[in-house]
């Protein structure tokens, strides 16, 4: 199994655009993939990356992605939450034939709405998307979000589950819990650091990637719930939290504008999830670094 060739997951995806439609490329393929710098997992991954790379486009494109599938067994992607037509929506021997290995298919729809939405595998999804088979994709109004965020953060939050080298899909349903969590695809230290300005206004599109429900918590400022599930919150409606409770499937927009410098805390409020290997701290955890 090759290692990855690349370090970050959720590299947007370049696209060109041919009689008017915007046409990307994802390759669902093994990789070796460091979630630290000294434990690595085998992953299922599409572009060779942990998460996939980030599809944008603008609500009202046009778009195509071909799926290559150079896996050891059949997978399919379904777009979560996109108004997709219904022969594009990725359920196997309901909506379209299984994509074998070595095949190729092609999706093609028009994006929409505008939202924080996502994509994955809907084949062996207990374990397909537990190793890997997963990515962001944002559909951007257009004109832009009325909020003008300074700083726009996908953070998809995963488990994973790694015995003596070997690495497992996480099913806590079946008593195989995660030993290991990651935000975009790192464990804390590993995980980025983000870098904001006093004043700046940030945006953090939280997406629940995995099996299990993660209540990430900021330290120093509250937030505003701005959408959720791809669906703006009316402002009138935005309540004010210091910690949302994201669950697998779903996504949160949030937003916030820091009024003092330090080095400030993200992270899930579940003390086992923000570990690795049961040792603290680790997991669900980064900095959010004011200057």
């Amino acid at each position: 199994m090759p290692t990855a060739k690349v370090d970050q997951g959720l590299q947007e995806l370049p696209f060109k655009v041919e009689n008017g439609e915007k046409v990307f490329n994802l390759d669902a393929q093994p990789v070796k993939w460091n979630i630290l710098k000294n434990v690595s997992v085998t992953a299922w991954a599409y572009n060779g990356m942990v998460p996939g790379p980030l599809i944008r486009a603008t609500e009202g494109d046009k778009v195509k992605i071909l799926v290559k599938n150079d896996l050891s067994e059949p997978t399919t992607i379904h777009w979560h939450g996109i108004q997709v037509p219904n022969d594009m929506d990725g359920i196997p021997d309901m909506t379209q034939k299984l994509i074998q290995p070595g095949e190729t298919f092609t999706y093609e729809f028009v994006a929409k709405p505008a939202g924080t939405y996502w994509y994955h595998s809907h084949y062996d999804s207990d374990k397909q998307i537990s190793v890997g088979l997963s990515g962001a994709f944002i559909i951007e109004p257009k004109g832009g979000l009325a909020s003008k965020p300074d700083i726009d953060k996908v953070l998809m939050l995963n488990e994973w589950r790694v015995i003596d080298g070997q690495t497992y899909a996480a099913m806590p349903a079946t008593g195989m819990d995660g030993n290991f969590f990651t935000i975009n695809g790192k464990s804390y230290p590993d995980t980025e650091t983000l870098n904001v300005k006093v004043g700046q206004k940030v945006r953090l599109r939280f997406i629940g990637s995995g099996q299990m429900n993660h209540p990430m918590h900021l330290h120093g400022f509250p937030f505003k719930i701005v959408a959720t599930d791809g669906n703006d919150v009316p402002e009138s409606a935005q309540i004010m939290k210091d910690t949302v409770e994201v669950g697998p499937g779903e996504r949160y927009d949030v937003e916030f504008t820091p009024d003092r410098p330090g080095k400030w805390t993200l992270h899930c409020h579940i003390p086992h999830h923000t570990t690795n290997e049961h040792v603290e701290p680790g997991g669900l955890m980064m900095v959010i670094n004011v200057i």
